[in-house]
């Protein structure tokens, strides 16, 4: 059966606007026939298939966005991305994502499948659309991909860091804790009850774990210092008042511009000039070598406590 006057320009349209990819029954609507089709995907032709039904315009690797785009053609009307590969379309910082989580309605069954995880739910998220793609948004997506995490420390790493780079308020990640599911959720509380307390990155959690395990005073966390007449000093990232120490988490992650980790030094040198100890200490010694970091942060204690308070007043960071 020949194909229906304007079906090639119908065809070219929808490919156009779905980045290269088209369901089966896109591409019948669009007046391919099904001898066609074949034809198209057959070994060594112009079209391959990425998914069940879903395919692409192109014998090359597809691309992220198009794999995303197959995804949702496969999971069908009303789905939307999330969890690791909405938050590398969304810009947030994350690993690679080894599978796309596709949330769909409740009410729908599609079945998981080759790279496309399907999630069940009666709570829809909020979307952002890049062209035909739908994303959940950044808090959304984050509490999903660190629902589908095991490992604490990745949790960390992924939801500290989104909030010291304010891609994604706290507040908006307690409420969708709060309204999500309760499966999965623990290390995600633990992680948001961290941030709660003023630690901004995985290292900073790594730090205040190791000073509750070594019996140590907790400190004020991401303190603002500012001298007797109020004049800023620096934000540190743990505060001992009572001792006048500092102690500082010397990782290149949260300072990768040269004129960033300049700034980082002259905050030290303004700290040490108004008499605080400080003490640096990078994730990897605290990871490798807590005996050293524990000693160093009880020596400091004891010196400071053994001189008059300093006249510095604290406040934590917003």
């Amino acid at each position: 059966m020949p194909a229906r006057t304007g079906a090639h320009a119908e065809l070219a349209a929808t490919l156009r606007a779905q980045d290269g990819v088209i369901s089966r029954q896109q591409a019948y609507a669009c007046g391919l026939t099904p001898d066609a089709l074949v034809h198209r995907i057959r070994p060594g032709g112009p079209w391959q298939r990425m998914l069940p039904r879903v395919y692409v315009a192109q014998t090359g690797r597809p691309s992220p966005e198009q794999r995303d785009m197959a995804a949702l053609l496969y999971a069908g009307p009303g789905s939307v991305i999330t969890g690791a590969a909405a938050l590398r379309a969304l810009g947030v910082r994350t690993s690679a994502p080894r599978r796309i989580d596709v949330l769909v309605p409740a009410a729908r069954r599609p079945g998981s499948v080759a790279f496309v995880a399907i999630h069940r739910t009666k709570r829809m998220p909020g979307v952002a659309i890049q062209g035909k793609r739908s994303y959940a948004l950044a808090y959304r997506a984050l509490a999903d991909a660190a629902r589908s995490v095991s490992d604490l420390g990745e949790v960390r790493a992924l939801i500290a860091g989104a909030v010291q780079r304010r891609e994604c308020l706290p507040e908006m990640l307690a409420a969708e804790l709060r309204l999500g599911e309760i499966q999965g959720s623990a290390r995600l509380r633990q992680v948001l009850a961290e941030v709660a307390d003023g630690v901004r990155s995985a290292a900073e959690a790594e730090f205040r774990d190791l000073l509750r395990r070594a019996g140590l005073p907790m400190p004020m966390f991401n303190a603002r210092l500012a001298r007797a007449d109020g004049g800023f000093i620096a934000v540190t990232d743990a505060w001992w008042a009572e001792a006048g120490v500092a102690a500082e988490i010397d990782s290149r992650e949260w300072h990768l511009a040269p004129a960033d980790w300049e700034r980082t030094m002259r905050r030290h040198a303004e700290m040490i000039s108004q008499g605080i100890l400080v003490l640096h200490f990078s994730p990897g010694q605290i990871r490798s070598d807590p005996a050293t970091v524990i000693a160093k942060i009880t020596d400091a204690l004891a010196a400071g406590r053994a001189r008059p308070p300093l006249p510095i007043s604290a406040r934590p960071t917003c």
